[in-house]
């Protein structure tokens, strides 16, 4: 018996070591030592952070997942720059939803009111087809070019509290979202306060909020919230102490990819974590989320100044090459204060390849914040573009037993 039972011992033990060394993200990252031994050898400086998820279907099409990680850690700090912007989006369209009112969708024309400094109004918006601000264009120009204006509006429309709280409902609950972006001089109090929104339809009113004060303080035990040697003050100047996160947005890759996950692949994500959105908002926000700067023509923005690269890090964010037709990437980039982050669902129609991929960089090798100098061209977009490149060159030999439909995808870019 003791025989038999030191005999299971050993197989268990050998199948953990053969699942172990069959990580598939662990073989690419050892195939391309290359490319990243020099960054993954140094994890204190770079706190690189993947998750990969290879998506299997079965004969009807439904997405089965099995994901693998490197360096998570959801309790270390990382600024999530425009990150933030995907879930505030996915909630502009749910509240819209929620309100439920005859009329009112994401095309209404939205006047963004100001009822204290530093808040600014919004009348309209040049930059769209009917020269209206609405929640439709913000939404694009957050995800074509991460527009940092439209990402602020969809925060004044949510409200601090109600965005976070809805988060957290969700089950993403490692996350803080507490402040507009790009705002000069940062003001935790006046982020708390958020503009008065209305709508208009057909020459009426169709809805008005009023400005509203909430506050969320999150239940978050982050390390390394305090971080580097000095950073630039307002004025320019250099100040010698750690640069203060503790009231900044916060958002851990875990979440980010779920979040990603339950909009592009909903019918396979828990009711629960899912948001309340009709077929028509699944299908914009595909098209948005996947739109290429030069296919935009509201607003039109100039090829030269936005490559397809621009903000598809992963495979592209290295070059200036026009991005195959074949192949979408579904995703948002951050990129402030030496941290790159991509959160992206990859296909590619032509050799039936999908897969989820997230990544998080820190190049900052000064260790002073908010001074501009920064190892984003020579370090971390570099990273990240052979990231994608090596998982994608990966998908492509993989073996599937069933290949997916990817039509509904395709249809929106045809």
């Amino acid at each position: 018996m003791k025989q038999n039972h030191l005999l299971l011992i050993m197989l268990c033990l050998s199948a953990f070591g053969s699942l172990a060394q069959t990580n598939p993200l662990q073989q690419i990252l050892q195939q391309h030592r290359a490319d990243f031994d020099s960054i993954l050898q140094q994890p204190e400086r770079y706190q690189v952070q993947i998750i990969y998820t290879q998506i299997d279907r079965n004969h009807q099409n439904v997405p089965v997942f099995q994901t693998f990680t490197y360096g998570v850690d959801t309790n270390l700090y990382f600024y999530p720059a425009s990150t933030v912007k995907m879930p505030t989006a996915f909630l502009a369209l749910e509240k819209l939803n929620d309100l439920n009112i005859v009329g009112l969708d994401k095309h209404m024309p939205m006047i963004t009111g100001a009822a204290r400094y530093p808040q600014t109004p919004a009348m309209d918006d040049t930059t769209s087809a009917d020269g209206n601000a609405s929640i439709a264009h913000y939404i694009r120009k957050l995800f074509i070019v991460s527009d940092n204006d439209a990402h602020n509006r969809l925060y004044e429309w949510l409200g601090q509290a109600q965005l976070n709280q809805r988060l957290y409902e969700k089950s993403y609950r490692s996350t803080r979202i507490v402040h507009r972006l790009s705002v000069s001089g940062f003001d935790a109090e006046a982020n708390r306060y958020t503009n008065p929104v209305s709508f208009n339809g057909d020459h009426k009113l169709l809805y008005h909020q009023g400005e509203v004060y909430s506050r969320w303080d999150a239940p978050l035990n982050l390390r390394q919230q305090q971080r580097g040697k000095g950073y630039a003050n307002t004025e320019g100047n250099i100040v010698k102490s750690p640069f203060d996160f503790r009231g900044r947005n916060f958002i851990s890759l875990p979440d980010l990819h779920r979040i990603l996950q339950a909009i592009v692949l909903p019918e396979a994500t828990p009711p629960s974590a899912r948001f309340r959105l009709q077929e028509s908002d699944y299908r914009f926000l595909w098209r948005c989320m996947s739109e290429l700067p030069r296919e935009s023509h509201y607003p039109h923005y100039p090829k030269a100044d936005y490559p397809d690269g621009f903000v598809k890090f992963f495979l592209f964010g290295d070059t200036k090459d026009p991005m195959p037709d074949h192949i979408r990437i579904f995703n948002k980039v951050g990129v402030a204060y030496g941290f790159l982050t991509d959160v992206a669902y990859v296909v590619d129609f032509d050799n039936q390849v999908e897969f989820l991929l997230s990544a998080t960089i820190h190049v900052n090798a000064n260790e002073t914040y908010n001074d501009g100098i920064y190892e984003y061209e020579s370090v971390g977009l570099p990273f990240l573009a052979k990231l994608g490149r090596a998982v994608y060159a990966y998908e492509r030999n993989r073996p599937r037993a069933h290949q997916p439909d990817l039509s509904r995808y395709r249809a929106l870019v045809e």
